[in-house]
């Protein structure tokens, strides 16, 4: 079986953690609203991936949109942020890559010489 993103862990990765504190604000908000008034309100959330350069990395513009109904109307907010990612084998994104060659790894002919 191939491997697959965590999207649990994805959506905290964006924006550092805001992204998923965005959307969970934005479901209680309008969660309330609905409840409240009765009426239906709605929650988007739009990922958009641009490629960084010659990489394997992408840019992640994250959106979230949602429209909370009001006794009056309704209320809409929206957020736009950016996050890099790392794409990794079959496509697996992630923000840190998925193997990193140790830099600090002691090698026989290091490890002579520092004796």
């Amino acid at each position: 079986m191939s491997k697959t993103t965590d999207i649990a862990q994805l959506f905290h990765d964006l924006d550092a953690g805001i992204f998923a504190q965005r959307l969970d604000a934005a479901m209680r908000d309008v969660a309330l609203g609905v409840t409240t008034t009765g009426k239906k309100g709605k929650v988007t959330i739009t990922l958009d991936l641009e490629r960084i350069g010659d990489s394997s990395q992408v840019t992640c513009t994250h959106a979230i949109k949602f429209i909370k109904p009001t006794n009056k109307g309704k209320a809409s907010e929206e957020a736009t942020t950016k996050t890099p990612l790392h794409v990794g084998t079959g496509g697996v994104l992630s923000l840190f890559p998925e193997s990193q060659p140790d830099m600090f790894k002691a090698t026989a002919g290091n490890a002579a010489a520092e004796t």
